[in-house]
Order: C-alpha cells, then structure tokens, then sequence
C-alpha cells in the first residue's frame, strides 16, 4: 500500500495514502509553518522576501503550528485601526507551508481547503498550483501534476487587503484542509447530488444524480442508503426508501448514501453523503411549510467568528452557539453574509435548525474599497456553484440568498444580476427558493422581486409596517419575510436613567448602550415593533433578527462606518445618519457589536428572554430587568419590565404588590414604569389563562466575596480540538450575581489542557483574547480551556481574585474508545 509521511518539525508520521479499492482522506492541518508580512500586528511594516514558494526558501525562523488558524485574533488590539474590523491587526500578508513525504506516485491527489481568508495563492514545490480570492469560498485544487516521490512542500500565500470587509473577517487558513488521494476515475468533487421529489408516508423517492471525473469504457457506478439497504445503480437514478424517517426541527433524522465506483469490476472509488428525506414549500398563505406542516421561522443572522476563539473554526464552539439559540427558541440562521464552514451545515442537520445560506456582501458595485465588488465580474459564478454544490445535500439548507443590501438593488442592472445569479442557482438546485435580503423599499417594486423566488426585506416593520402591507397587496403571488430586522443594541447588564423609550437615547456609560431594549440605530427598531407586524400579517413566514450573537466589528451605535448610511435610501434620513457619524469625531474604543441577544462570550443579555418568551410560548419563563442593586437611587424612579410567556403578572418589591397587569393587543413586555427603587427582593408571578404560570426573583446582592465557576461540560475528548466553556462569576456570600463587579480573574491551569480564549462580552474591552486573566464585566467573564491530543486525565482550572474566595473546577478528558 502506498503511503504519505506527513513531517512536523524533527517527527515522521507515516500515513496509509490509499488502497487499490477507495479514496483516503487525511486530515491536513497539522504542522504548518508560518509567517506574516507586509503590516504586522504592532504596526511596523515588513518586506515580503521573494521567492517564499521555493522549496529552498529558509523558513527556518517560522512558527509550527495547527491549522484551523486566525492570525487576526491574536492581537494586539489597537486604537488606531478601525473599530468596525474590529482593531484587530487582520490585514496583512501571509505565508503558510507544510512539508510532506509520497513514497510512491500513481493516484491522484487533491488539497480541499473549506475556506482561508484571503486571496489564497498555492504552489507546490515551486509550482504555481491555482489561485482563490474569496476568503469564504470552499475550494479544491489537484496537486498531481506537481508531486514528486519523496519530500514535498506546499506554500499558501494569503493577502488580507486593508478595507476589504464591513466587519472582523479574521485572517489566515482559518477553516480546515484535507488532502485526497483516488484513482483516476472517480466521484467529481461534490460531484453527488441526492434530493427527495417525492415523500408519501409510506415510501419517499430518492433521486441521485451523480458527476463522474475521468470516467472511461466499463465504469459502474452503484449506491446504496446504508440505514435502509435500498440500491441501485447509475449516475442518474432513483431509490424507494420504505416508511422513511423525515428529517424535521423535532427529530432531525439523517440517512447515509454510499456510492461505490467500479472499473471494469473492480472498486477504484467509494464516498458517502449524508442526507435527509423532508420536503420544503413556501407560500403565500400558509407561509413555510416543513414537510407538509407551516413553521414559523424564528431566526437570527450569524456572522463567522466565534468570538474570542476568533475566526478559525472549532466544531464544539459552533454547537454551543446553537445550543445557545435552540434554548432561546430559535430554529433557523442566516449566514450573513457569506457561505459558513461545512461543519455549521453539519451541525444544523443534526441539531434541527433551518438555514439561509448567503452569498456575497456585494456585487459589482463596492461597500469598502477592496471588497468583493474587485472580483465579482470573474469569479462570481465560479463561488456561487462552489456554494450551492458544496451544500445543496443538506436538509437544513432552505434558501439560497445571493445578497445582502446590494447596491444595485434599485436600478436595471441590478435586476439583470440579480437574474444572473438567480438562474445559476437553478443550473445547481432546482429543489430550493432563491432569496436577497434587501433594504431599499424600491426593490420589492422595480421588477427586482420578480428576480427571486421569495422576497426579503430588511428593517420594513416600522411605520405600522406600511411597507409590509404594501408589498403583500402588490404580490399576492411572492412569499414574504423579514430578511434582516429589529437591530435593537444593549450592553449585557447595563441600565441608563432616566429611562427613556426614544430608541437614539438609549447610549450612556463608557460607550456603553441600556438593555431596558429600547435603542436601536435610526434605522432600526426594537424586537417588539417586528412582533407586531408578523402578528397584523401572518402571511409572512418569518424573521431574521439581528443577531443572535454579538460579533467583533461594527459596534453601532459607536460605528465609523460609512457604510451605515445604506441602510438609508430617503436622502433626508442619509444626510442626519452622515451627520451622527461625523459627531464620533476622535477615537472610539469600541471594537465589538452590541446588536446580539447574546453576548460575544455567549451569556444571554435581556432581549434574549423576551424572544424566548415570543418563539417558546409553551414554557413557563418570566423574566426581570433591570437587576436590583443601585443604592444610589434610593427613592428615585426605576421602571420595572418583564418578559414572559405569561398573559398576565404580578410584581412585587419587598413583599409589596406593585400591581397586577395583563399584556395588550400587540403588547409583548409588561412595564411598571413607577417603580421608586428599595433595596430588598423584586418578585414577580406570570399567569398564563388566570392560572399560576412561572416566577423569577431579582435580589439585591451583598458586596463580592467569592467566585463561582460552571463548566458547560464536565468531560470532554482529549482530541486536542474539543473545548469546555468556564463561566466565572462574581458572587456575594450567598451565591448571588454581584451585577456592578468588574474584578479582575487570573487563571492557572494543571493537567492534559489548556487556556485557549478569555472574554468578559464588554465591547469596550482591549484586553487580549488570549491570555490568563480577565477582569469581569457586570459580575461575569469567561475562560475557554481545550484538551491535549491523546492525553487523558484531570484539567483543574483555578480562578483567583483579590480579596475574594477562589474556586476550582475540574474537566474530564477522555480518549476515544477507537
């Protein structure tokens, strides 16, 4: 059997390449060496020698390390750079190379990257391999023609150009790579197509389209679906699955095809996709049905980074992410606004949640100098077939959007594009609606609407959603959503008096925003306006808020981004827009979004209980803000709100009934607005129907006197990649969030593990991601601990700060029984 050594540093890994009878793929993201150039992370410039490519080139002085990374992320913040990337140090030049060893040449070999940020250049020993300059794009190239027996050396070269994003992209190889070696005939990448036509109770039809590379005289082709022992044979064919298992939001059930490759007789290639029978329909009075059923789409918009871990994909911070969402009610994501790493789509099949996949930021004309718009022309339908062949096997895959805010969405050339795309789309998947989100009112009449299959209208509920009602009158025909809404801004824990419900008043604090839920930028609206307008028109099939999470970048309403001012298209609201950017004048510290239910580290700000109250009707939640510590305002007013999936509730301060109060027509939070602050106990009980329904107790804390720590798993896999997310908390000898705390937490670590990330969800903050100490923000941060590869055993993570009590917890980690 031939094999592949893979070198790292002084060690020699010898790996099995491939058997006479399949494809063998190797995980290719270990011992990468790796160096910048050009603008470097503190600010100085450095010369990019030439000739880097060259197998001769001295990289001797470069850094070891695994792949996924993010060069970004490692800092150092900077005050000079832009706070809408974040002033993070991502732009800049890059060099990846990975040393290699074939003891036999014969198959044909193939690098997969599933995205490196950005403009990839690859050579292999000192040949030019191929190029691909979006950084989200999943590509492959074929290295065969330039392997040699013995050593070999591949070199990627990356070029993060200044102003090329409106938000944090990240920096480096930061998604993971693979190498595949076949025989010469075999499955085309992403070369397998299975869709479900037909899906009765009793059976469901899968059909298999399946594109051959270097196909001769006497190839076979031949699939089975594993679970159910249906086959067949064929590029083109058709399998019954009996009783099938639909794959939907409750019981996310999955099916494996195997296709199985024959020369002459003989296996030369096998793979396996895995999918799930359901069936997909958008209409105009039943909104979005889920195989046969309608489903609201409760859904949020997701940037790529993974908050302090950066932009370089890590599996376990993805699936806490959607935990996160679930819990909260939600059940569907955009990828805005670009195609995710193929372990989201993964983790979406398996976790029940539906997905838009998004494609560009932009089209022909630009939002930042060196963004997408420089390669659209040339590369767009080479990275919109990338996209749909890649995901068009995912049952949570729904939509297809092939833009966000695209300037050209009001004239005729953009209408032109935009049936470009459209129809490319088709070419790939016929089986999926396309969609655009779209902010300018006009193009849901200008024939632009006629371009898509389903409508998106970004931030159109406001005005007694005026905008709404007029696009449903005018196309009864066109399924209707809210691609992008509400916007609403908060800092987790933070509350400005006097509280005021004009959302531009809502700032106050270090460059902090009110979590009464109020403020949003003037284009935007609180999550209860959007509420309003999908209850007045049922028709349309649902939201996606923004965001679900925070993300680094663009902290509006402290954003110098110029780009804000697309979001208007009336010239009176641009020119007050361009005038509240010019008052940031100097330096704005802010380096991170306030748009999330959820924080940057993953702790649930207030908004997060009332979405949860809107999309969880069923479970008894209630929920109040603001907390109860402001010993300076004894006496003063202090509204009083609760979020619940109650009708009705009672609040009490101290034992005291404040009143009891019953939600509107189009009401969503419940306000006593009088409330004169006393320290003591805040108390409220929901009902649901008259009858008790669920309660929550707001405490006033004592002064900070130990520390409490949960870990959000207690065993994790010594794979080296596995993570365990640390909550620590401020606490008073009771046990009770000390909600005003900043303390400073250090860290110290023993066992098979380390400290990979800290946060604390302050989007003021400049302290470094990755270090062994955070000060705490209103009462919480957040330590992220990853195992060793191979080494089982005990982590103990300890949390100290002065003057108060420390804690320990222990982790668990656990070879795999393979």
């Amino acid at each position: 059997m031939n094999s592949l050594k893979i070198i790292v540093g002084l060690a020699v890994l010898s790996l099995p390449l491939v058997s006479a009878a399949e494809r063998e793929t190797i995980d290719f993201n270990g011992g990468w060496k790796f160096a910048r150039f050009g603008a470097m992370p503190d600010g100085s410039q450095l010369a990019e020698p030439a000739g880097l490519e060259k197998p001769s080139a001295d990289v001797s002085a470069w850094r070891i390390l695994d792949l996924p990374h993010d060069w970004g992320i490692e800092g150092p913040f900077r005050a000079e750079l832009e706070n809408r990337t974040g002033k993070l140090p991502w732009a800049g030049i890059g060099w990846y190379r990975k040393t290699f060893e074939v003891e036999a040449l014969g198959k044909r070999v193939f690098v997969e990257f599933d995205g490196a940020m950005s403009n990839s250049q690859v050579w292999l020993n000192g040949e030019y391999v191929g190029e691909w300059p979006y950084g989200y794009a999943s590509f492959q190239f074929e290295l065969t023609p330039f392997l040699q027996q013995g050593e070999n050396v591949l070199a990627v070269r990356l070029d993060n150009k200044e102003r090329s994003s409106r938000w944090y992209p990240g920096g480096g190889i930061y998604r993971n790579v693979r190498l595949v070696k076949t025989a010469a005939t075999r499955v085309a990448h992403w070369g397998t197509f299975v869709t479900t036509p037909e899906v009765p109770t009793t059976s469901a039809s899968v059909h298999i389209q399946t594109t051959l590379d270097g196909a001769v005289e006497g190839t076979e082709v031949r699939h089975e679906i594993l679970e159910t022992g249906s086959n067949g044979s064929g590029t083109d064919c058709t399998l019954t699955v009996k009783s099938p298992k639909l794959w939907d939001l409750q019981s996310p059930n999955l099916y494996t095809l195997e296709t199985t490759v024959l020369q002459n007789g003989e296996v030369v290639d096998r793979e396996q996709t895995v999918f799930g029978i359901r069936t997909i329909e958008f209409t105009t009075d039943r909104g979005f049905l889920l195989n046969g059923k309608t489903v609201v789409m409760n859904g949020v918009c997701q940037h790529h980074d993974l908050g302090p871990l950066g932009t370089a994909i890590n599996t376990r911070a993805l699936e806490r992410q959607i935990e996160i969402l679930k819990e909260m009610g939600c059940n569907a994501i955009r990828t805005s606004h670009n195609p995710p790493a193929p372990e989201f789509l993964e983790l979406c099949d398996r976790m029940g949640i539906l997905v838009q996949v998004e494609a560009f930021d932009a089209w022909k004309a630009s939002k930042t100098p060196n963004d997408y718009s420089l390669h659209f022309t040339e590369w767009h339908e080479r990275d919109l077939r990338a996209m749909v062949r890649r995901d068009r096997n995912h049952p949570s895959v729904v939509m297809w959007s092939t833009g966000n805010e695209v300037r050209e969405q009001g004239n005729a050339a953009g209408i032109k594009i935009s049936q470009q795309l459209t129809d490319i789309i088709k070419s790939e998947d016929i089986t999926r609606p396309v969609t655009a989100g779209c902010n300018n009112y006009r193009a849901g009449f200008n024939g632009f609407e006629q371009t898509v299959d389903v409508f998106g209208y970004n931030y159109k509920a406001k005005q007694n959603a005026k905008y709404y009602k007029q696009f449903l009158q005018k196309h009864p025909d066109i399924p209707l959503y809210g691609s992008e809404t509400a916007s609403t801004v908060s800092s987790r824990g933070e509350y400005f008096f006097p509280f005021s419900e004009d959302k531009s008043k809502g700032s106050g604090g270090y460059f902090q925003v009110s979590s009464y839920d109020f403020t949003a930028p003037s284009w935007a609206y609180r999550p209860d306006v959007e509420f309003e307008a999908l209850d007045r028109y049922p028709k349309i099939f649902g939201e996606f808020v923004w965001t679900g999470f925070d993300y680094i970048g663009e902290p509006t309403p402290y954003n110098k981004d110029s780009t804000n001012l697309l979001n208007f298209t009336d010239p009176k609201q641009r020119a007050r827009m361009k005038a509240e950017l010019e008052k940031l004048g100097g330096d704005i510290p802010p380096r991170s979004s306030y748009f999330g239910i959820v924080d940057l580290c993953g702790f649930p700000k207030d908004r997060y209980f009332l979405y949860q109250a809107r999309w969880r009707p069923d479970l008894p939640m209630a929920h109040i803000l603001p907390h109860w510590n402001w010993p300076e305002r004894v006496g003063e007013v202090t509204p009083v709100h609760v979020y619940t999936s109650g009708d009705e509730a009672e609040v009490f301060l101290n034992g005291k009934s404040l009143g009891r109060k019953k939600k509107g027509l189009y009401e969503y939070r419940l306000r006593w607005d009088d409330v004169l602050y006393q320290p003591g106990e805040l108390k409220v009980i929901a009902y649901k129907n008259g009858k008790p329904w669920a309660e929550d107790v707001m405490p006033t804390a004592g002064d900070a006197a130990k520390l409490s720590l949960s870990a959000d798993r207690s065993e994790i896999a010594a794979d080296g990649r596995d993570l365990s997310f640390i909550t620590v908390q401020i606490s008073d000898q009771d046990g009770q969030l000390v909600p005003r705390s900043h303390n400073e937490v250090a860290f110290t670590i023993e066992g098979p593990g380390k400290i990979v990330a800290v946060g604390n969800g302050n989007p003021v903050s400049h302290e470094p991601f990755q270090a062994s100490r955070r000060k705490a923000f209103n009462g919480l941060c957040l330590v992220v601990v990853q195992s060793v590869k191979g080494e089982a055993g005990i982590i103990r993570l300890t949390a100290s700060s002065d003057g108060l009590i420390g804690r320990t917890v222990e982790i668990k980690t656990l070879k795999s029984a393979n």
